[in-house]
């Protein structure tokens, strides 16, 4: 097993509250990563049938029968339970309880926020890190990377991702959508999604993106919710300022793998994706979500957003540090090009609080130079922490 870099949170946190939550996607690795945080902790699953039955029925037993603490596995199955172990954990006033796991982000949040308020700590587990990806034995190229993504699974048992990605999109997504959504539209949602993957790193158009998939404003509204409780797509907020300028106010889309994009675009091997036209766009998902799987498991919550004003001027990613804010650049390419820098230099002039500029790209060099730094993918997690330690 590769050890997750979120570990050491997980199980500080598991001493200072009640419970511990740990969402995030099917397949992210979240039973394992707790089964092997607390090895001493019982084990219970709440998609087996006889274990939901009871948990929902006669909850004071089925707790009972874990009094020395345990972990529940898709704690979302049972909304109810989530009451009784607010009243266990009031009673005992210990900490350590129970470790809690679910893959449907807003409706357990919901009913978290209803019962375990204050009681529990909340992570989320993503897939691989980029470090976690090359300790499992992933490939060092850009486009393996941008091929196959992170799931773990993938990498840990050797799976073709076109195969294991085209189930896990049939199979656990879509239970999902039909358990959240009631959608029963499923070959417009279909179209729905690969539209999106078709749009990573674009301004997020409702009206269009409904109008391609063939359904109302407000369907693709709902359906993007869906894909967000599934932990399929996340939006990445747009930085407001109180500066004289006209600011984009739309957020932009990203998958949670980018190996999934590439999949529901039709790429069906790595070679495919050097002339693919969407490249670009597909490295800029990886490195926004390498940052948010960074903050994820460093720390509190992650505050990343991206610029852009009414004249064209941008930047990518604005990642917030101690003494202000890191804009960073996101280019493909291998070599490092001066002109890079252009548009984080006048970004710096527009936006207060800009104290350091970097270009992430897709070569191998690690550069410093006056305009910024040059980071290569690769080392994208090693300057973010550099970023949080300065």
């Amino acid at each position: 097993m590769v050890e997750r870099e979120i570990t050491s949170r997980l199980t500080a946190l598991f001493r200072q509250y009640p419970f511990v939550t740990l969402t995030g996607p099917r397949q992210s690795g979240k039973t394992t990563l707790c089964r092997a945080a607390f090895p001493d902790l019982a084990y219970v699953n709440l998609e087996r049938p006889d274990q939901r039955e009871l948990a929902g029925t006669d909850p004071k037993s089925f707790l009972a029968r874990l009094e020395g603490g345990a972990i529940i596995d898709e704690v979302q199955r049972v909304p109810e339970l989530l009451s009784w172990l607010q009243v266990l954990a009031d009673e005992t006033g210990r900490n350590s309880l129970f470790v809690l796991t679910g893959s449907q982000q807003f409706r357990l949040s919901g009913s978290i926020s209803q019962s375990l308020a204050g009681r529990t700590a909340l992570l989320r587990l993503l897939p691989f890190s980029l470090a976690e990806y090359l300790r499992a034995g992933g490939s060092g190229e850009i486009d393996d990377m941008l091929f196959s993504g992170f799931y773990p699974r993938i990498h840990d048992q050797r799976l073709d991702p076109h195969q294991a990605l085209g189930d896990y999109f049939e199979t656990y997504v879509e239970r999902d959508v039909r358990q959240i959504g009631e959608i029963r539209n499923l070959a417009s949602f279909h179209r729905f999604v690969r539209l999106c993957a078709g749009r990573v790193g674009q301004l997020i158009n409702l009206s269009s993106l409904g109008a391609d998939a063939g359904v109302s404003h407000q369907t693709a509204r709902e359906w993007l919710t869906v894909l967000e409780t599934s932990y399929i797509v996340f939006q990445l907020p747009p930085h407001f300022a109180n500066i004289r300028r006209r600011l984009v106010k739309s957020p932009k889309l990203y998958f949670h793998d980018v190996g999934l994009a590439s999949h529901l675009i039709g790429i069906r091997k790595a070679s495919e994706i050097a002339t693919h036209p969407l490249r670009g766009a597909l490295f800029e998902n990886a490195v926004v979500a390498e940052a948010l799987k960074h903050g994820c498991n460093q720390g509190p919550r992650p505050d990343l957003s991206f610029f852009r004003d009414s004249r064209g001027l941008e930047c990518d990613l604005l990642y917030r540090i101690e003494n202000g804010k890191a804009a960073i650049e996101i280019k493909s390419g291998a070599t490092i090009a001066s002109d890079w820098f252009q548009s984080l230099d006048k970004v710096a002039h527009a936006l207060p609080g800009v104290s350091r500029r970097a270009v992430i790209h897709g070569g191998s060099d690690r550069q410093q130079r006056a305009a910024g730094d040059a980071v290569p993918l690769i080392g994208l997690g090693a300057f973010l922490r550099q970023l949080d330690d300065a």
